[in-house]
């Protein structure tokens, strides 16, 4: 178990990777205020259009504009589901490979997402990175 001085550590199934589904991945602009599974599949099945700048979607009457995102080259996107039984004695928590996604479609009310949404920048921090800390000559 962890204490002040100590991160949790969280054990990360990875031979689950290749065989892991890719579905389809939605990032929407709101909050869902509950615990546990959902049947996205009988609830949100959006009528998506095309439309100049991306795509657009209504949901509960309202507007939204998305764009196809992808994750940079050399990484993987992993949606995890925390395994609720016990884990070891040194492992807070047990996380299983639920799927993986090579790109998603954020969506953002009434405006198109762009390079300037927080988490756009943030998928160029790979390259950032690799740039700070390259060799300088």
């Amino acid at each position: 178990m962890t204490d002040e001085h100590t991160a949790p550590l969280a054990r990360l199934e990875v031979g689950a990777l290749p065989a892991a589904p890719r579905e389809p991945l939605h990032l929407l602009p709101c909050q869902i205020q509950r615990q546990g599974a959902a049947n996205v599949s009988e609830y949100f099945t959006p009528a998506v259009r095309e439309a100049p700048g991306g795509k657009e979607v209504s949901f509960r009457g309202r507007m939204l504009r998305g764009q196809e995102v992808t994750v940079p080259a050399g990484y993987m996107g992993i949606v995890l589901k925390e395994d609720h039984k016990p884990c070891s004695e040194e492992e807070d928590r047990c996380l299983n490979v639920r799927s993986t996604f090579q790109s998603f479609t954020q969506w953002n009310l009434e405006t198109p997402p762009s390079a300037d949404d927080v988490l756009v920048m943030s998928l160029a921090w790979p390259k950032i990175a690799s740039a700070i800390h390259a060799p300088v000559e």
